[in-house]
């Protein structure tokens, strides 16, 4: 009867680690649908701004039409003012012996 009690004990570890599994299952299903809904919410909150953001370029566009600015001008020179930037630091790292950090957009 060795056999048995031997038996017993391998099927109780087994049943252990099943509802171990099973737990961390559940645990793993709760933070994807919490990772779930906050992406949602991120992505609402993102569309929300970009809204937001293209009623105030119209709006900035606008303005700038009535005091007769070239946004489209603008827009170059500062984009033109950037790249000169970008290059100044990367040379300035490069001088230095150490790499450029990435401009955030």
């Amino acid at each position: 009867m060795v056999g048995l009690g031997d038996t017993k004990k391998k099927i109780q570890k087994i049943v252990d680690s099943a509802e171990k599994t099973y737990a961390k299952l559940n645990e793993l299903r709760e933070q994807v649908e919490d990772l779930r809904a906050k992406v949602d919410k991120t992505s609402e909150s993102v569309d929300r701004m970009d809204h937001e953001l293209d009623e105030q370029r119209a709006l900035l566009e606008a303005l700038a039409a009535e005091e007769g600015i070239d946004v489209d001008q603008v827009l170059a020179d500062a984009a033109i003012e950037e790249a000169d930037a970008d290059e100044s630091a990367t040379e300035a790292s490069d001088a230095a012996g150490g790499t450029a950090a990435e401009p955030e957009d």
